[in-house]
């Protein structure tokens, strides 16, 4: 007959105080890759790409809280605020250019009299959200203010206790360290504050943010500046397009702000700008002088297209992609909700002939045979019947057809 071993009560107590302690180091240690992981982006901003305005393509360094408060006004007057332009995001030059005595930013006293705190409190009592700008350096890209590379956690809390919604976190003037480890401080900065800030990545696409952009901020920069011309903005788009498929709610790619109505282009080349962007998934950020009504006017009917900002909007989250290219001729297209598809074609010639520009079922993910009911969405008209195989479109250069394409049959 067989007897289990005993053993001394002391060698018991030993035991059992090892797994305690065993059990615990491995709770802390889930504790704390938990918090790591909320400490990054888990503020549940960016489900669809933001809208709103920033005042740098028009105004560069040219701002004050008067302007800042009239655009919130024209936003609203104008109906642009009920269609989802909700953020009025002051950019660069809004800080004098050194810190207080206990180092905390400063806004320009000239300019912002009243405080970032004033200005945002106006904005919110008209049902709107305030951005601010910022830079993972020692200097703005202005060089006219304090960056906020060494002072995060004390600017992020001054962020905080200003209200502010939106941070656009620019790339100048830093140590030379690589931007994976210079963003995620500031991410972690604005997440202890506890208030939910978007964070817009200005990195300028310089080490491919898109593919460690998620974890860190709402959206990334995959390009330098634009400028309002038809080849910094088609050249945008065409940088932005290559990293379509990591784009996704939570987190977008931003090819940079919107020309729309600065003047440079033309009403077709506008189409065309506003058209890429809403089917990029890209942020709709108006540039131009919104307190400016008759400005204003002049492209409600383009940045005031409800079905095209649908598109961009849509919660399915799918930026489109180039899926034919015919020489200057191109195919643009993507999923939408609703078993839907989005497709853009594109005459991206510079001068010529009208060319036409056609679309095969299959260039656009839809199975060859299927009937097909075609919306337009510049033109606010659907197609008298199905369509089989494919649609097309004649137009000048520089210009677009938009559709939205769902299989009837």
């Amino acid at each position: 007959m067989s007897t289990s071993p005993t053993f001394p009560c002391s060698y018991c107590l030993l035991l059992l105080l090892l797994v305690a302690a065993l059990l615990a180091s491995s709770s802390k240690s889930a504790a704390a890759a938990a918090a790591d992981r909320r400490s990054l982006i888990a503020n549940g901003l960016g489900m669809t790409p933001p809208m709103g305005w920033n005042s740098w393509n028009h105004f560069h360094c040219d701002i004050n809280e008067k302007m800042i408060k009239a655009t919130a006004d024209g936003l609203v007057s104008s109906g642009l605020a009920k269609l989802g332009y909700v953020y009025v995001n002051i950019d660069d030059c809004w800080a004098e250019k050194t810190r207080d005595c206990k180092g905390n930013l400063r806004p320009k006293k000239s300019t912002f009299p009243s405080g970032i705190k004033a200005v945002a409190d106006y904005v919110h009592s008209k049902g709107l959200k305030l951005g601010i700008y910022s830079d993972a350096g020692y200097y703005t890209c202005s060089k006219t203010q304090p960056g906020s590379l060494g002072y995060e956690e004390q600017d992020a809390q001054t962020f905080a206790s200003w209200d502010i919604d939106y941070l656009k976190y620019d790339n100048c003037f830093n140590d030379g360290s690589r931007p994976t480890i210079r963003y995620p401080v500031m991410t972690r900065a604005l997440m202890k504050t506890g208030r939910p800030i978007y964070i817009s990545l200005c990195e300028w696409g310089d080490l491919h943010p898109a593919e460690w952009g998620f974890n860190v901020g709402n959206s990334w920069r995959t390009t330098n500046d634009i400028s309002d011309t038809w080849e910094s903005m088609i050249s945008k788009a065409d940088e932005n397009e290559v990293y379509a498929h990591l784009a996704r709610p939570g987190g977008w790619n931003d090819p940079d702000m919107l020309e729309v109505g600065n003047g440079g282009m033309t009403e077709n080349e506008y189409v065309v700008h506003f058209s890429l962007w809403a089917i990029s998934k890209s942020p709709l950020l108006l540039g131009f002088d919104v307190a400016n009504a008759t400005a204003t006017r002049a492209v409600a009917h383009i940045v005031g297209n409800e079905e095209v900002i649908r598109i961009n909007q849509d919660p399915l989250g799918v930026q489109a992609k180039k899926t034919r290219m015919m020489g200057s001729r191109e195919i643009w297209a993507g999923p939408i909700s609703g078993y839907r598809f989005v497709v853009m074609l594109l005459n991206r010639a510079d001068a010529g002939d009208d060319d036409t520009v056609t679309a095969y079922w299959d260039d656009v993910g839809i199975p060859a045979k299927s009937l097909v009911e075609v919306r337009d969405v510049w033109e606010h008209k659907t197609l008298g019947r199905a369509v089989a195989g494919n649609i097309s479109a004649t137009m000048p250069p520089r210009s677009c057809k938009l559709y939205i394409l769902k299989p009837v049959g």
